[in-house]
């Protein structure tokens, strides 16, 4: 999909925030709100409804001033030529609902500096990418939910963005389109794309992103890699696909099943090896073998109750 690249040191966040406040009379939508996402990452920005994720990403794309803090994008203030490296997909649309896709693409890449010719070039890529192309000729407003969203998402990629924002990017997509998007996400964060992805959807944020940022009444309440979070809220149990019950095992001090498997609470200091290594000595067959994770939707719902208490 061909990001932008800003810089080729890979350790530079492309768009960094800094103790972010924001205040709408007497209340605070966003409280000390820090963040940092680095090319070829996807963030994943969680939180409840009104827990201050617009509100945020407004503030990064300069779309909202903050009262507290301060945003840098590419190594530097957000300038002209910084918004025009920056792709935003809204929740809400925005695109010009008379006009057919390929000038509606054209026209938004030339708004972000792109040559005529190559935002044609670019516009058709996309079109073909997205399988848009038999649309091509239709207005906006004749065009289904779902490829209006698809469209969306082409106008805020057609400038060859390095900086990406997804604000809810599966909305009214079927399961087949709602692969295809993830599919070109995943190529714009092999490219260098840093990107931010705000949801409701655990699902989604468990199965593309690389960090998670959760936020509840304005504040961070949870800000790491998705697979130490997940370490972290394992509990110390183990996931087992085997075909024979783990009954009688040392230091395994109860068990359940779980699906195809059966998930170990084990005691403290009992190393998971330990486990593998007594059901094979048993001659089970073990399919799987992991730690029991909770998903990032129990994690969620745990920290928000935890964090409201």
């Amino acid at each position: 999909m061909t990001a932008r690249r800003p810089s080729p040191d890979l350790n530079s966040p492309i768009v960094e925030a800094s103790g972010l406040w924001k205040r709408f009379g007497d209340r605070a939508a966003v409280r000390d709100v820090s963040l940092a996402v680095r090319p070829g990452e996807i963030v994943g920005l969680v939180g409840p409804n009104g827990a201050g994720k617009t509100t945020t990403i407004r503030m990064l794309l300069g779309i909202v001033r903050p009262d507290a803090g301060g945003v840098s994008v590419f190594g530097g203030e957000l300038s002209l030529a910084a918004r025009e490296r920056i792709g935003y997909l809204p929740e809400e649309r925005g695109l010009y609902q008379g006009l057919r896709l390929l000038p509606n693409l054209c026209y938004l890449a030339e708004l972000r500096g792109m040559p005529r010719e190559r935002a044609l070039r670019r516009a058709d890529v996309l079109l073909a990418r997205l399988g848009l192309e038999p649309h091509r000729r239709k207005r906006v407003r004749e065009l289904s939910r779902g490829l209006g969203q698809l469209t969306q998402f082409a106008a805020a990629l057609v400038h060859e963005p390095a900086f990406i924002v997804l604000d809810e990017p599966f909305s009214g997509l079927d399961p087949v389109n709602a692969r295809l998007m993830k599919d070109v996400v995943a190529e714009l964060r092999a490219e260098g794309a840093a990107i931010i992805f705000s949801t409701h959807q655990m699902t989604d944020v468990e199965e593309i992103c690389d960090r998670v940022l959760m936020v509840n009444e304005g504040r961070v309440v949870l800000d790491g890699a998705l697979s130490e979070i997940k370490r972290a809220f394992s509990g110390g149990g183990v996931f087992v696909a085997a075909d024979q019950a783990p009954d009688a095992i040392d230091g395994v001090t109860d068990w359940r099943r779980d699906g195809a498997g059966y998930v170990l609470a084990l005691a403290d200091g009992c190393a998971p090896e330990a486990v593998l290594r007594a059901l094979l000595d048993r001659g089970a067959k073990i399919d799987r073998f992991e730690l029991a994770a909770p998903s990032l939707e129990e994690i969620f719902l745990r920290v928000v109750e935890q964090d409201d208490a």
